[in-house]
This record gives structure tokens, sequence and C-alpha cells, in this order.
């Protein structure tokens, strides 16, 4: 692996922040060397520099998708962080359904789904625990910057060692098929979920308004000010009784003063301020 020359990272550092607001600090040469070099072999470009030369050459969007893309961070599982999942079990679903059970209508937004372990895992709790909602207007959509990684969710394909993160057998067993060495969730799981590819930066005009929003282990990658502006737009799409689930790295404290904490056992999450 050559080493990355400093004119080469800044370029990139600034391509990403002004198309992706990616933050990269110094520090994180070696993060960027690692993932575009194998990006520079697949388009038979012979290193990082040749990769950064055709990008100043012209404005590809193409080839800028594809180097975000490669930055971006799709690290996931099944139920990720369970403590959220037991909190939208116990208090946040029940609550949601009781305050809508004459319209009958929910909708629920994972806005950086990966490769589908975060909304599949939200179709599975509400069929093992409501599955009263199958029976409602129940709208679950799920948004990713990336487009492979979009077809993979869709796709509901997954290999051994996905399955064995954070599911248990049960469920595992239950809504999922064995194929070869790889699992594929079932059909009915997989039409509940709604993809599509979405950057947080851009208008939330296509975003329709959620009772639930789950952005979890996102803003940890933006700078404060573009936190306060996904936040913002955030607010506009949400239902008043509304909520929001962030990383368990992040909070609106500091950010954005017109959420409020709402605390449960051993997580917690948001609502607009009233």
């Amino acid at each position: 692996m050559t080493e990355l020359a400093t004119l080469d990272f800044e370029f990139i550092t600034q391509l990403v922040k002004v198309e992706a607001a990616i933050s990269l600090d110094k520090g994180k040469e070696y993060l960027v060397q690692s993932r575009l070099e194998p990006l520079a072999k697949t388009l038979g470009l012979a290193d990082i520099s040749a990769l950064v030369r055709c990008l100043r050459a012209k404005k590809d969007f193409e080839l800028i998708r594809k180097v975000v893309e490669s930055l971006t961070t799709h690290e996931t599982s099944f139920f990720r962080d369970i403590e959220p999942f037991e909190a939208l079990r116990t208090s946040v679903l029940p609550e949601l359904i009781a305050s809508h059970r004459d319209s009958k209508e929910l909708t629920i937004w994972c806005g950086a789904s990966s490769s589908g372990q975060e909304p599949y895992s939200l179709c599975m709790l509400i069929r093992e625990h409501f599955p009263e909602l199958c029976g409602w207007r129940l709208k679950i959509i799920a948004s990713d910057v990336s487009r492979p990684i979009l077809n993979r969710a869709r796709s509901g394909v997954f290999s051994q060692l996905e399955v064995n993160r954070g599911l248990p057998v049960r469920l595992l067993v239950k809504y999922f098929e064995k194929i070869g060495q790889e699992w594929i969730i079932k059909p009915e799981v997989r039409s509940m979920v709604e993809y599509f590819e979405f950057n947080l930066l851009h208008s939330f005009v296509r975003i329709p308004s959620v009772d639930l929003v789950m952005l979890r282990n996102v803003l940890i990658y933006f700078d404060l000010e573009t936190k306060r502006q996904i936040l913002g737009k955030i607010r506009s799409i949400m239902k008043p009784s509304g909520y929001l689930f962030l990383g368990t790295a992040e909070t609106t404290m500091n950010v954005d003063e017109n959420f409020e904490r709402v605390t449960f056992q051993k997580t917690s999450c948001y609502k607009k301020k009233t």
C-alpha cells in the first residue's frame, strides 16, 4: 500500500465534505487509503493519486458517488444495541398504537438503513409483538446514500456471519430460508419495507410525515452545523407525537434545543418540544 499524498488526502476530504458533509479529520489518512485503493484498482487505475487526477479533470458524478460510497461506513447488525428495540417493544410502539388506533396509520422511517438489518429487525419485532399492525396502513420506509448497499437490502440476502450477529435462532428459523451458504428473509417480511436512495443533505420533500424516525449512528460523521440542519429537517417531518432514535454516542443536546429527551430503563430517544 503506497503512502497517501497530503494533497490527495486534502482533496478527498474536501470533496466528501462538499458532496456528503462527511468530516474526515487529519489522522484518517489510513481510512481513506484502505477504502479508496480497492476502488482505484477496480476502475483500472494505478493508485489513489490517479483516482484524484480523474476527479480533478472533470466533475464525474458517477465517480464521485463511488468515492462517497466507499468512504461511508455501513457497519450494522440485527437488533443492534438491543436496548432501543426493547424500548420500542415495551413503551414506544404501544403508545403509538394507542394514539393511532382510530386512524390505524403508522409511518416509520429508517434514515440510514445500510444493508437492511435495522428495518427488517423492526418488521420482525412488529410481527412478533404487534401483529395487529400488519392490518393497519403501516408504512416502513428505509433509505441510504449508497445504491449498491440498498440493492443488497432489497434482496434480503444475508451471510451466515451476518445472521449470527444479533439475530436470535428462533427468529432466523421463523423468518428466513437457507439457500446454499446464505439466508434470505421471507417475502412477507421483505415486502413490508420500501427502500429508496436518499442523501440526508438534500431536501426532505419526498419524506412523508413520520411517527418514528430511526437515525442511529449517522450524525457522528457530520460537523455541528450539518447536524443542526439535519435535525431541523427531521423536526419538520415528525408528527407531534413522533419519536426519534439516535445512536448511543449521539444526542440533540447542544445541537438542537427543540427536542426533549425521553429516558427508558437502559436507553433514551427524543421527541419534539411542545
